[in-house]
């Protein structure tokens, strides 16, 4: 059987989960959300997995984590293992090519996956996005320019904006 481990990585903005399989981070929590919540989410794309707390196996993630939650890092180097549809997978890619610091739109990125009609598609790809921060859907803000949904809530994103923009 498959694992899936994870430790607690204190933020600013409250204890985020991070959890990691053997191939890379699949995930990470929103603020003081419950361990059930994360088993949720782990159902349907990890069903055969089991959990198991480890800091050692999610140490590299939580590090580069703090680094850029301190201002330290603009990049992250960490393998990256997430499941879902061919079009999600198609979203997250485009959301790993904006730059540190730059925002876009959602009908940027249906543009960006050469698919511009998509934009309501779009957001529900960037809503499952299971991994804050590393795959960057922060970075996109409605067309008016105006904070829009985001899993972790509009603190977090804002907090998010205003750290990269330093």
């Amino acid at each position: 059987m498959d694992i899936l481990y994870y430790d607690t990585l204190r933020s600013k903005l409250g204890d985020l989960f991070v959890v990691a399989s053997d191939k890379g981070i699949v995930y990470i929590g929103t603020p003081d959300a419950s361990f059930e919540e994360v088993e949720v989410w782990a159902k349907k794309p990890f069903k055969n997995y089991t959990f198991e707390e480890s800091s050692e196996k999610v140490a590299q993630y939580i590090e580069q984590l703090e680094d850029y939650f301190k201002g330290e890092l603009r990049e992250f180097d960490l393998p990256i293992h997430v499941k879902g549809t061919p079009f999600q997978l198609a979203v997250w890619d485009a959301l790993k090519e904006l730059p540190y610091g730059t925002t876009t739109s959602y009908s940027g990125i249906a543009e960006m996956i050469g698919n511009p009609k998509a934009v309501r598609a779009v957001g529900a790809a960037i809503g499952a996005n299971p991994i804050l921060a590393i795959i960057p859907c922060h970075r996109v803000i409605g067309k008016n320019g105006k904070m829009t949904g985001f899993r972790s809530g509009i603190p977090m994103k804002e907090f998010l904006l205003q750290l990269e923009r330093k």
